[in-house]
């Protein structure tokens, strides 16, 4: 998938995103958020933040960036935290994952919810989240991924020449996500309804000094 086509299907789903994949997606957004609120503290950033469907729900004691690519759903983003005055939202931002503009182990936390297998060279994504996560810090991530098989695993393989259309891989395999050397798995879910999405959530090695 290549970044224009990305750009283009950004701006076509922008408007109805909440109603679509906004809605097909909550189950994992609230799996992600409330792990975070639960066990995490400090500084998060969320690669990917959409139109913001998530803000609203993260404690209020923690402090939020969220970027994503497109400028159409950065703007109801933006929209969201005015109307809610989510006072934890630090910032939002329009930038490419695949050069993120923050300095190495800025974060505590880095979640990528529903956008690996919507990016343009996912593995270069997750080597740059490992950068500016700090050591010892968590990725939390959910997404779908590529089944081994059964009948939806062939729909996936066969609607997989269409991701510039679609907008997303439905092929994605989760080696894509796993072959950062610097982060290991901690935690491996399905999530409901029949396992179409997959909760994770890595860790960042802390090196000796």
């Amino acid at each position: 998938m290549d970044i224009k086509a990305v750009e283009t299907s950004y701006a076509r789903w922008a408007p109805v995103y909440d109603r679509t994949f906004g809605a097909l997606t909550n189950v994992g957004r609230r799996r992600a958020v409330g792990y975070v609120n639960e066990h995490r503290s400090g500084r998060i950033l969320e690669v990917g933040v959409g139109t913001g469907l998530s803000l609203p729900l993260y404690k209020s004691d923690v402090m939020v960036t969220g970027i994503d690519f497109s400028e159409e759903m950065l703007r109801k983003a933006k929209k969201r935290v005015a109307e809610n005055d989510l006072q934890h939202v630090e910032a939002l931002r329009q930038m490419d994952a695949r050069q993120l503009d923050f300095p190495d182990a800025t974060f505590d936390t880095v979640c990528a919810m529903h956008v690996l297998s919507v990016v343009p060279d996912p593995e270069k994504v997750m080597g740059e989240i490992a950068r500016v996560l700090k050591p010892g810090g968590k990725v939390v991530i959910t997404n779908h991924f590529l089944r081994d098989q059964g009948v939806l695993a062939f729909l996936e393989r066969v609607s997989a020449p269409f991701a510039n259309v679609l907008g997303w891989h439905s092929d994605f395999e989760i080696d894509t996500v796993l072959g950062e050397d610097h982060l290991s798995v901690e935690h491996h879910q399905p999530l409901p309804p029949f396992g179409l999405m997959t909760f994770l959530v890595l860790s960042k090695k802390v090196v000796p000094a």
